[in-house]
């Protein structure tokens, strides 16, 4: 909270270095000063939570290595570092090469607050030689990044085992149906694609049109008018819209503002070093982006934005997950059974309906993505689960956690969705019930131990159902603004293997399969072809007393060999182990390949811990008012956060 103080004192030195170092407009970096100032705040609750919370002993991960990018100089690294550091942990930050100065003046920010300098030190360094010495040191128990998809990639292969929390590159689209408001669209996308002249992870990188929008000569020329009219120039201009790339267009940038594939053409060419400066460079908008190019599929980190049609919006749908990307995604259509369709079936993080893809707010809209944007457990940075990954936890073994929630449980405030498709059916509870009364009626007979490990199943389950009702089902608005929707919510990671080892206890097991289901998650129950007999005989009741769940549960044996080939050939969304010592380095090296996570922290008996790896996050914000009026919602009381 000091620390926050003192960027608030600050802004003016820092809103100087962001624009000397960076390039950035005042306009861009005002609000990622506020946005530093947030991360410290609430980092700071978010870690008292868990530390109070019932039933559960935190501690923290060790020694933290923050990664951070160039386009957001200060928030992301502020939000890496006071993240770490609220859990507990020492902290290295890695600042960008291109940005030293300014990571440097937050991290005298966080000492002049009173932190250590053996707590935090600042390391500038370059990426591909000291970096990498760094971020795969064994000293060093996790990784914080923000970077490219390749990046993390290169991490993983240098050293499979990292415990590695990255949020990575993004092929971000907007779709505009024919039921959209265009002007309104427009107005949006030109924010979207072309604030930090594109240089934002969340930027809009592909406008995905209807064809009738498509074929529209009125929509393209009012697009391109206005993409024409941003005034190009230095920083230090306060008429600027559209300021310096952080160096001369190179790569796949270079390509992507330079040449044109067929069927393509520019309906707004951009210009090169105006003014004479190289980094200057006017937004592009290329017409008749092909499904499956070079445009479409690749990330482009500028000011150019491709367009493509599509024949309806499922088509659109289509066109926007093949990318393999997830970070953000838009609509523009005032329908709300598009609006439906849409969110239940794009595959992105945060999710954007008539608004701008760009300027999530903490907790409003906490960030981070699915797919090739996404690498690690996918716990969203600005969101109350962000310190976890960088906790370490175990039983109080004197609790008993059935009913308890702990300080700042949210059992009371939330609320399901009215929208049945943000709403999860509740088959779950009914089918935990029916696991725990077997194992009261001496199911588990014979096995070892089996009275304490039927007690510790008991009680995971009346916890994991606690919170599976009051926290993980329902979709949470923190904020309930006037004209606007901004909800959290957790979908199911599906497929999930639940890998056994021949060290696993009943407990183990069985806990992970109620966790699957409490969150509605599909689980395979993967079992090696030679278990000891104690564990197969538990897989075995297992499948016996989870026969009414159908195919929410399913049982197969494989070897490593077959499990790493299912990882590579992306059969496996997650793999849930009983113990990081459990995991083969086979497998290890299969899910570095496939950038998939393996969540192998010790099974937990507490379900607001527990549950986290059976889920992703995602961030739904709605603008749902049109020029102030808020039409059939007018009447709608807007109270206090549910």
């Amino acid at each position: 909270n000091r620390v926050a103080s003192e960027l608030q004192a600050a802004r003016g030195e820092l809103l100087g270095a962001m624009l000397a170092e960076g390039g950035k407009l005042f306009t861009e970096s005002d609000p990622e000063v506020s946005e530093a100032i947030d991360f410290c705040r609430f980092y700071a609750e978010a870690a008292r939570f868990f530390y109070e919370l019932t039933g559960v002993k935190a501690s923290a991960a060790g020694v933290a290595v923050v990664v951070s990018p160039w386009n957001f100089p200060l928030a992301i690294p502020c939000g890496g570092v006071a993240a770490a550091l609220a859990a507990g942990n020492t902290v290295i930050l890695k600042p960008a090469s291109d940005t030293v100065l300014i990571a440097y003046e937050l991290c005298m920010a966080f000492w002049r607050a009173g932190v250590p300098k053996t707590a935090l030190q600042f390391a500038p360094c370059s990426g591909g030689t000291v970096g990498q010495r760094l971020v795969t040191h064994d000293g060093v128990d996790v990784v914080v990044l923000t970077g490219g998809t390749s990046t993390a990639a290169e991490m993983l292969a240098a050293k499979p085992t990292m415990n590695l929390l990255a949020e990575t590159g993004g092929k971000n689209a907007t779709i505009v149906t024919a039921l959209s408001d265009r002007d309104q669209a427009i107005k949006n996308v030109l924010h979207s694609a072309f604030t930090h002249s594109g240089q934002k992870c969340s930027a809009t990188s592909l406008l995905v049109l209807e064809s009738e929008v498509y074929h529209d000569a009125k929509f393209r020329a009012a697009l391109c008018d206005a993409v024409e009219s941003l005034r190009i120039g230095s920083a230090w201009d306060l008429s600027t819209k559209i300021g310096p790339l952080i160096r001369p267009p190179r790569g796949a940038l270079e390509t992507g503002l330079k040449e044109l594939e067929p069927g393509e053409e520019w309906s707004v060419m951009p210009r090169f070093n105006v003014g004479d400066n190289p980094n200057l460079v006017s937004p592009g908008v290329k017409w008749g982006v092909q499904r499956g190019n070079f445009t479409h599929m690749t990330e482009l980190f500028g000011p150019v934005l491709g367009v493509m049609e599509a024949r309806d919006l499922d088509d659109a749908i289509e066109l926007v997950n093949a990318t393999g990307y997830g970070l953000t995604s838009g609509l523009e259509s005032l329908d709300d059974r598009e609006h439906e369709r849409w969110r239940e079936r794009v595959r992105a993080g945060n999710l954007y309906i008539n608004r701008p893809t760009t300027g999530a707010i903490v907790l409003r809209q906490p960030f981070g993505g699915m797919g090739k944007s996404s690498v690690g457990p996918g716990i969203k940075a600005g969101g109350p689960n962000y310190v976890v990954p960088l906790m370490k936890f175990e039983a109080k073994q004197e609790s008993n956690m059935e009913g308890e929630r702990g300080r700042g449980g949210e059992g009371e405030k939330s609320e399901l969705v009215k929208s049945p498709t943000l709403a999860r059916d509740t088959r779950w509870h009914s089918d935990l019930n029916d696991l725990k009364r077997a194992l009261e009626d001496g199911a588990a007979g014979g096995q070892p131990n089996a009275d304490i490990e039927v007690v510790r199943v008991l009680k995971a389950i009346a916890s994991y159902a606690d919170w599976a009702r009051t926290e993980f089902h329902p979709a949470h608005d923190h904020f309930r603004l006037l004209g606007e929707d901004n909800f959290r919510r957790y979908l199911p990671v599906e497929p999930l293997r639940i890998r056994i080892h021949p060290d696993d206890s009943l407990s183990e097991i069985f806990c992970r399969a109620a966790a699957a289901r409490a969150v509605n998650c599909r689980a395979i129950v993967s079992s090696p072809s030679t278990p000891n007999l104690a564990v197969a005989a538990a897989v075995e009741l297992l499948d016996q007393i989870t026969d009414s769940w159908a195919g929410a549960i399913e049982f197969i044996e494989e070897d490593d060999e077959a499990l790493a080939a299912a990882i590579r050939t992306g059969q496996v969304a997650r793999i849930r182990y009983a113990a990081p010592v459990r995991v083969t380095e086979s497998i290890r090296a299969a899910a570095a390949d496939a950038l998939q996570y393996v969540a192998d922290t010790p099974v937990s008996h507490h379900g607001r811990i527990e549950l986290l790896w059976y889920v992703r996050e995602q961030s739904v914000a709605q603008v749902y008012h049109r020029y102030g009026n808020l039409g059939i919602r007018a009447d709608e009381v807007r109270d206090e956060p549910l």
